[in-house]
């Protein structure tokens, strides 16, 4: 009997399994090759797909900004095996890289003080008739890492569970956070309820070595900041 290459990954030994082997050791210990073939799946009737991976590579001197610059069509009709879904999801692994460059290139943006997170929220909370409770995730720079959505109610109040709110900003290795909340009825003052929960966010802060620099409350034409009039 003739030994045929293996054209699945599933078909190889478990130790090169490209997927294995990134949860095994990360996705950083992969070769080019291997990256590909996850993208790609499955290789052709004597060419296993890592094989077809290394061909590709070795047709452009294994520089990925040469596959890059390949067009769908090029892709498909100069490579047995790869139709219409490899070369798409190939294209859309490529363009995802670049544009994941192209933001690390970008500085993040910076918090200068309240009126920054006023601006940058009017124009979404100023069309709401409920309540939405957003975190903004800080560097030592004050620049923003990210910005979420963690609860959102009725016209009157939105329930914040501290403890996710904690999480999160731990996951975002956040070394501060501003809390933001609308009101809807356009009152600019804080309830005691806003304020007894700043109380229970700043101290689970100060446990967690994070700074809370500021609660904004937004209303459609103004705002009150905490940290403005001296309330933290």
């Amino acid at each position: 009997m003739i030994d045929t290459p293996l054209n699945r990954i599933q078909d190889l030994s478990e130790d090169d399994r490209p997927r294995e082997k990134a949860l095994r050791l990360g996705i950083q210990s992969l070769t080019n090759a291997e990256l590909l073939a996850i993208i790609f799946g499955g290789g052709v009737p004597g060419k296993s797909v890592i094989q077809l991976s290394q061909e590709i590579l070795r047709d452009h001197d294994n520089r990925l900004s040469r596959i890059a610059r390949l067009s769908i069509h090029e892709l498909t009709s100069k490579y047995r095996g790869i139709g219409p879904a490899k070369a798409v999801s190939l294209a859309a692994a490529l363009e995802l890289g670049l544009r994941c460059q192209s933001d690390f290139a970008s500085p993040l943006p910076q918090i200068y003080g309240s009126e920054t997170v006023y601006d940058m929220m009017r124009p979404h909370m100023c069309r709401l008739n409920y309540e939405e409770f957003w975190v903004f995730h800080l560097n030592h720079a004050n620049r923003l890492i990210a910005r979420e959505c963690i609860s959102s109610g009725g016209t009157a109040s939105t329930l914040v569970d501290v403890k996710l709110l904690m999480k999160k900003a731990v996951d975002k290795l956040a070394t501060g956070i501003i809390l933001a909340h609308n009101h809807p009825s356009g009152n600019l003052q804080p309830s005691g309820a806003d304020r007894q929960l700043t109380t229970k966010i700043s101290k689970a802060c100060d446990i967690l070595d994070i700074r809370l620099l500021d609660h904004v409350i937004i209303a459609a034409n103004d705002y009150y900041s905490f940290r403005d009039h001296g309330d933290l």
